[in-house]
């Protein structure tokens, strides 16, 4: 059978694939590029070819996958709703779920960051990113008369380190809180940033939602 032949781009998506996949399933410290190759059945030398060190590899990696809980919460908000409604089921769909094996990817990367440059700065884009698109639908709804936030950025910095606290205590403590009480406070939370009463999301709250963050995010 012939081999087909991946273009660089194609290979390197695979290798980015198998280092979240090996870093998902190791951790960030005991994954080796010789797990990465395995996985794909390549060298060792392939996958240093692209990303020439570990570190770089892993700082890739975590960036392919942010990048995609990323894209998923733009589509969240850019939908022709209610910047209310909007904020809800981003709020709601950032909860982790399921295994959370998107969670654990930055909860990894947070630890990490700390001795590695690279993935700091990474990371920290990324997550500069996410508080600037939840600003934005902010600042949108503010305009628009459907809520009150004086400092919309300052709203998306509180709203998204409070769930991001919650939600490392709930993937590193399974069991230690209650998802429904998670998307509880939130609510509450949300309901205070925007100057509103939490009964605001009684009519958003009972419908299915977009999903749940079971990937990044975040």
């Amino acid at each position: 059978m012939a081999r087909v032949r991946l273009s660089v781009a194609e290979r390197r998506e695979d290798l980015l694939r198998a280092a979240v996949e090996q870093i998902e399933a190791r951790g960030v410290a005991a994954v080796r590029i010789s797990d990465v190759a395995a996985v794909l059945g390549v060298s060792n030398a392939l996958v240093l070819y692209h990303f020439s060190t570990k570190e770089k590899l892993v700082a890739a990696a975590f960036a392919h996958a942010a990048r995609g809980d990323l894209d998923q919460l733009r589509a969240l908000l850019g939908r022709r709703d209610s910047a209310l409604a909007r904020l809800h089921d981003a709020v709601r769909w950032y909860a982790p779920a399921g295994e959370a094996k998107g969670w654990r990817l930055w909860i990894e990367s947070w630890a990490a960051a700390l001795r590695d440059p690279a993935l700091r700065e990474v990371a920290g884009a990324l997550d500069q990113q996410w508080k600037a698109a939840l600003a934005e639908v902010i600042a949108e709804g503010s305009a628009a008369g459907e809520f009150h936030c004086a400092d919309p950025v300052s709203a998306a910095w509180r709203l998204t380190a409070m769930l991001d606290g919650l939600a490392v205590q709930m993937t590193s403590y399974e069991g230690s809180l209650p998802r429904a009480t998670m998307l509880e406070w939130a609510d509450e939370a949300l309901a205070r940033e925007l100057g509103l009463d939490s009964a605001a999301f009684g009519t958003t709250s009972g419908r299915p939602g977009p999903g749940t963050r079971d990937r990044p995010g975040k």
